[in-house]
Order: structure tokens, then sequence, then C-alpha cells
């Protein structure tokens, strides 16, 4: 079956239109208003090897917050979608990724219940105009409505820029991995013998 979803989110501060194929092959169509934010999520496209297509008008007049967040809810409810009861999906991903002078952990279990824990102190408030608190804002987001474990850990780094494409790439590559399909397991990959948030 596709694993296909699009998600329509339409509030007084954003409206979203986002699709999302998990077996795709890194395509991204990003325009959200938020330069930054447009290129981490291609990088998560191109790193997740999905295809993204995502359209936001927000109120970036205030500031990216809305826009970020409401971003990452869509897009954790289209992962959601995509992978229905989860059955055959590896379920956990991994990965630790350099990207120059800085170094991230990244990983998420996508078995239904909801956390991010975000270990990752930026040296600078903003990343050009983007505010480096949007990065753990978007993937706490992604994680409450994907029903996902994620974690991020920064082990070291000095660029503002080059932290926040660890985090997004390593969080992708985890994600590749934990979406793809177990051929060991066709099942449920759960003891419990099904995947909830409950």
């Amino acid at each position: 079956m596709p694993r296909t979803a699009t998600v329509s989110r339409t509030t007084k501060e954003t409206d979203i239109r986002l699709s999302l194929d998990l077996d795709g092959t890194g395509r991204a169509e990003i325009a959200t208003g938020v330069g930054f934010f447009d290129h981490m999520l291609t990088l998560l496209a191109g790193h997740a090897l999905v295809d993204l297509t995502v359209a936001c008008t927000g109120d970036t007049h205030v500031d990216g917050h809305h826009t970020v967040e409401d971003v990452g809810r869509a897009l954790g409810c289209a992962l959601s979608e995509c992978l229905g009861d989860r059955r055959g999906i590896r379920r956990y991903g991994h990965c630790v990724l350099p990207m120059d002078e800085s170094l991230v952990t990244a990983a998420v279990d996508l078995g239904g219940r909801t956390a991010c824990v975000f270990a990752v102190d930026f040296p600078v408030p903003t990343i050009g105009a983007f505010d480096a608190q949007l990065v753990e804002v978007f993937w706490d987001s992604v994680a409450a409505t994907a029903g996902a474990n994620i974690h991020a850990v920064l082990h070291h780094g000095r660029n503002g820029h080059h932290i926040a494409e660890a985090v997004f790439k390593s969080l992708a590559r985890a994600l590749r991995m934990a979406v793809e399909a177990d051929p060991r397991q066709p099942g449920i990959p759960s003891t419990k013998g099904r995947i909830t948030s409950t």
C-alpha cells in the first residue's frame, strides 16, 4: 500500500497544506515564509528519503514560532497517517552524524508514545533571523502528533547553523531507518501486539 498522506491545517495563525510520501526519493517543495526553516525541511526530506511538500502561510510578521510549530504538528500527523497501525516497520532508528565541527546523536521510536528529549544547546540565540529555540519547538511538535519518542544529543559544536543541520540530518536519517520495512517482522513491532498512545 502507498504510504502517503496529505494534511490541511488552518488556524488564525497559520494555513498549511502538507503532503508526505515515506517511500519517496528525497524530493522537497517547501514554502513556509521562513527561509532557514525551508532549508532545514529540504535537508529533512533529502536525508530521510521522503517526498515532502509544504505550503504554509503564517503570521511571520509576529515571528516564526507559529509557522514552525504548526508545520511540525502537521508533519507528525502526516507521518502517523502514513504508518497506519505501524505494521512491518523497524520502529526504531538512530544516527550519529558529524556536521563539520558539530556532532549529534539522534534516536527515534515510533512506538505510539510521545516524548521529545532535546539535549542541544545553541551558542547563539539566532541563526541569521531564525530563533534557534524553534529547532526544539519543531521536533517537539512532530513527536506530539506522530506518537514518537524523539531524542537529540549534541556532543560538541560551535556554529549554530552547523548544529541545526546536524540535528535535522541525524533525525531525518533516524526516521528513515525507523519507517523502513523489517523483512523479519511483518507484524506489529511490539510484544504487546499493538501500538497505541494509551
